[in-house]
């Protein structure tokens, strides 16, 4: 059968291309066989993002969905994770890797991680992490944060809970201890202490919280002034002791040790 007039003749087939080229042992031309170098290094920060966590605070999506795991939260008897938490969790996170030298935008990130990390609780307080990171995904997309910060971002908020979090960057490993160092009475919503459950007698004992930065004793040392006549120290390690197992694990990601002084006592 001939071709029509003017119809195009098809070329060789993909087995008479690769005929002509020499194949390694898979079967694969030179091309194919090349190895594939990354544009981005093991800490993929674009030097020329410039978003801000004014610019993340600024966004409606963001306000209303914070509000809203506050809200739900506060219906299932949480403590307070609203903006109260993610504020002073954002200037924690920032605080860690600014003082350990870290560059400005790593600590913007984590300042960042450290506002959205829980705002995955208005879908669901069950793996709320890992439903917030991809709430956050098309949030920073929609501001116009760089793929590489919103991977160090999304990492961050997907691995702060102990259940199956790790650290795996900077702003991650200051978000966790940021975020288990939040420990005091604001947080307790019920004013009736014979209603407290023992997450709201540990908060309301602790009158002051403090993380201590040294950089150069590179420790992380968690402060806490606790009214023991409301709950004891080992009330506060009963229900704290997998999130200081953790912290201690993203403290010695950022090389640093981390600490616990309760009352003057230094307890780790």
């Amino acid at each position: 059968m001939t071709s029509a007039p003017g119809a195009a003749h098809p070329g060789p087939g993909p087995h008479l291309q690769a005929e002509s080229e020499t194949l390694d042992a898979l079967g694969r031309t030179p091309k194919e066989a090349a190895p594939v170098t990354s544009a981005l290094g093991p800490e993929p920060v674009d030097p020329a993002s410039s978003i801000s966590l004014a610019d993340v605070q600024a966004h409606e999506a963001v306000r209303t969905f914070i509000a809203l795991a506050d809200r739900y939260l506060g219906e299932l008897g949480y403590t307070e994770h609203g903006f109260r938490h993610a504020g002073l969790v954002a200037k924690i996170a920032y605080n860690v890797i600014h003082r350990l030298g870290f560059d400005d935008r790593m600590a913007e990130l984590a300042a960042i991680s450290g506002y959205l990390h829980d705002m995955g609780n208005f879908v669901s307080r069950t793996m709320h992490s890992q439903t917030g990171a991809a709430i956050t995904y098309d949030i920073l997309r929609d501001i116009g944060m760089s793929y590489g910060d919103i991977g160090i971002v999304l990492a961050a908020i997907g691995n702060h809970e102990e259940e199956f979090g790790n650290p795996v960057n900077a702003a991650s490993a200051a978000l966790i201890v940021a975020d288990k160092s939040d420990v005091h009475r604001s947080r307790v919503r019920i004013k009736d202490p014979t209603l407290f459950d023992i997450h709201d007698r540990v908060n309301h004992a602790v009158e002051h919280s403090f993380l201590r930065v040294d950089s150069e004793a590179r420790t992380l040392t968690l402060e806490l002034t606790i009214d023991t006549e409301l709950a004891g120290v080992m009330e506060y390690f009963e229900i704290f002791l997998s999130r200081m197992a953790m912290c201690r694990r993203a403290a010695e990601f950022l090389e640093c040790r981390f600490k616990i002084d309760i009352n003057g006592a230094k307890l780790l």
